[in-house]
């Protein structure tokens, strides 16, 4: 049976992109348009819709207003339709915090060239979200798919090295559903955990509010990564949108290199580049996280890593908005522990203070 999709703008322009897109995928129908959250309100008790493209900013009622609303009173999957702006990079992330699934970013209108990419977004987002696990509000993109599929072969090669010293570093990888999950995971972190990087599919103007906002709910500091960046206790940093984020040795020192490669797994930034850097300097010192989103980005280098020396978590299937990317991980041997997501940052502490004798401060 066909997924039913309600579209939900303000702009006719962009309604009739997107019902003309869904329209096109054989298992999706759009079963009605609405130009504001009030004509919404009444098609979704009409037409009960299987999933809800919502634009981020609407007259008459605010987009995050009545994403509460409906999440309070009627909770259905939400994907949120956003601008790449400062304000609405924000608006799009606290509407994820209340349930959204996930989100996709408008259509520019001379996207004639790139409209079979955009389609391919647009509709693998609506099946995630489809079949996702909805969140509970107040407890999430991802780049385009763009160029052919390629391994982290094309950004850095495996090497094989001794390592030296014993600083330990983290690594994270996430996507559908990562940004809630991450700002559980690194609250929790005591403020001098070792550093951490990590690899968020999600666009250009997000990256940096996405930083700045967890820097503010955290014990440890959070920034988007700056290439050179020293990888310092108590500090983590975010892939930039469109950038890949390895981990690299400057001496002595771990630091943080970006790199303007082409898309691995299809993705850039790539988490699959991230654990692959991960294993080629930091081997044994280095632990490797791998949390919700869809697709296998970041299951081969989770594997590398664990044959380096990692130790390596997944997050589990009940915890996980879509359980895509650490099924992956596991089904390929890359994975020490599978956990829910409540327990990864207890357990990362309890290895890391059995690795190195020191008692973090929780």
């Amino acid at each position: 049976m066909a997924i039913k999709v309600l579209v939900v703008d303000d702009s006719a322009l962009i309604r009739s992109l997107l019902s003309e897109v869904i329209n096109s995928q054989p298992d999706m129908e759009v079963v009605g348009v609405a130009p504001d959250p009030l004509v919404a309100r009444d098609k979704i008790k009409a037409l009960n819709p299987d999933v809800l493209t919502l634009d981020v900013e609407m007259p008459r009622m605010d987009g995050l207003v009545f994403l509460e609303k409906l999440m309070r009173l009627r909770p259905m999957p939400v994907v949120m339709v956003s601008s790449l702006t400062e304000k609405s990079s924000y608006i799009t992330l606290h509407a994820l915090e209340l349930g959204a699934i996930d989100y996709i970013t408008k259509p520019k209108l001379d996207l004639c060239s790139g409209i079979m990419e955009y389609s391919r977004e647009i509709a693998d987002k609506i099946r995630i979200a489809a079949r996702a696990r909805l969140k509970r509000p107040g407890r999430g993109h991802t780049q385009l798919a763009v160029a052919p599929r390629q391994s982290a072969d094309a950004v850095l090669p495996v090497m094989h090295r001794c390592y030296t010293g014993t600083e330990k570093v983290i690594v994270i990888g996430a996507s559908t559903g990562g940004t809630e999950a991450l700002k559980d995971l690194l609250g929790a972190m005591p403020a001098d955990a070792p550093g951490i990087l990590i690899t968020q599919h999600m666009p250009e103007a997000f990256t940096r509010t996405f930083a700045k906002r967890l820097d503010g709910l955290c014990r440890i500091s959070v920034k988007e990564a700056e290439h050179g960046d020293r990888i310092l206790p108590g500090h983590a940093y975010i892939a930039p949108g469109n950038r890949h984020l390895l981990l690299a040795r400057n001496g002595a020192n771990y630091v943080a290199q970006l790199s303007d490669g082409p898309p691995v797994n299809r993705h850039r930034p790539s988490v699959g580049v991230l654990f692959r850097s991960a294993a080629n300097c930091a081997g044994s010192n280095a632990v490797g996280v791998i949390l919700t989103g869809m697709g296998d980005d970041g299951a081969d280098g989770m594997l590398e890593m664990r044959q380096a020396g990692a130790f390596t978590i997944a997050q589990n299937e009940e915890s996980c908005v879509v359980f895509g990317m650490p099924k992956e991980a596991i089904a390929r041997g890359g994975v020490d522990e599978v956990l829910p997501l409540p327990e990864i940052s207890k357990r990362l502490v309890g290895w890391l203070s059995a690795q190195g004798g020191k008692a973090f401060r929780v």
